[in-house]
């Protein structure tokens, strides 16, 4: 199947430029990204894509199987890349898309200059003296309550990610985002998500690495974003004064100005 209609791929930007892959999280698609491409486009190719089951993507290419974990959704940014013919890349992957993207770089090195990882999270579950954030009751909470009422589950979970309570609008968004999703292709997205440990991936990484975190971040603590630094070889962290789990429409400015200093270097 031709990468173009599957994935909904859309080009923007200056064509003899690097090109930006920018990568949406859970639930949302690349609508998500339409506050910080139009900038990164005055210098950048910016390369945007939904995954197979969200946005504008052909529905009838998703398998419950492929997708039932990250490595289905990280085979088919490689194959968009070689289908593009895209090289030099710089992945920006947000949440759960950090860790599609580590996996890219190391199936596909050769692909990729640098690697993005807005918000990221390599296991949500807490685990000895790692502190992804979520017992494993929150997640079977957050799963049961998906699976029994999305509409329901996406109304409440929408604020809590986005923390962002003196601006209802940006909640609608995502509120609304989730709900353009198909509960059954939401529900096994959330598990590969939520239910993910790439921990061991993370020292793999074979590309320079910037992680980015929001300073107060229900999703992804602090101590997310520390772990990912110091277990990444090289990697280097930014922490914006902003809050939640999408610092892409909380704090477009300061989001645009993280990822392009680094993509420019």
């Amino acid at each position: 199947m031709d990468v173009h209609s599957r994935n909904n791929v859309v080009a923007i930007g200056n064509p003899g430029g690097r090109v930006l892959l920018l990568a949406h999280g859970f639930g949302c698609d690349q609508h998500l990204w339409r506050l910080v491409a139009p900038a990164l486009a005055e210098r950048f190719r910016v390369v945007l894509f939904d995954h197979v089951g969200a946005g504008r993507s052909d529905a009838s290419a998703w398998d419950p199987r492929r997708y039932a974990s990250l490595d289905g959704y990280a085979a088919d940014v490689v194959e968009l890349c070689e289908e593009l013919d895209l090289r030099d890349v710089v992945f920006v992957g947000h949440s759960v898309s950090a860790m599609i993207g580590v996996l890219a770089t190391i199936a596909a090195p050769e692909r990729f200059a640098k690697l993005v990882l807005l918000t990221p999270s390599p296991c949500y579950l807490n685990d000895g003296d790692y502190r992804g954030g979520f017992s494993r009751a929150d997640i079977d909470e957050l799963l049961d309550s998906l699976d029994s009422n999305y509409l329901g589950w996406s109304a409440t979970m929408a604020p809590v990610i986005m923390g962002t309570p003196d601006r209802p609008e940006l909640n609608d968004e995502l509120t609304n985002a989730f709900c353009r999703t198909d509960p059954d292709i939401a529900s096994v997205f959330a598990r590969a998500t939520f239910l993910s440990d790439n921990r061991a991936d993370l020292p793999k990484v074979p590309v320079p690495s910037l992680a980015i975190e929001c300073a107060h971040d229900a999703i992804a603590p602090r101590e997310v974003g520390a772990y990912v630094r110091d277990h990444i070889p090289g990697c280097r962290l930014v922490t914006l004064d902003a809050v939640g789990h999408c610092p892409q429409l909380s704090a477009p400015e300061q989001t645009t100005e993280a990822i392009a200093a680094f993509a420019a270097e």
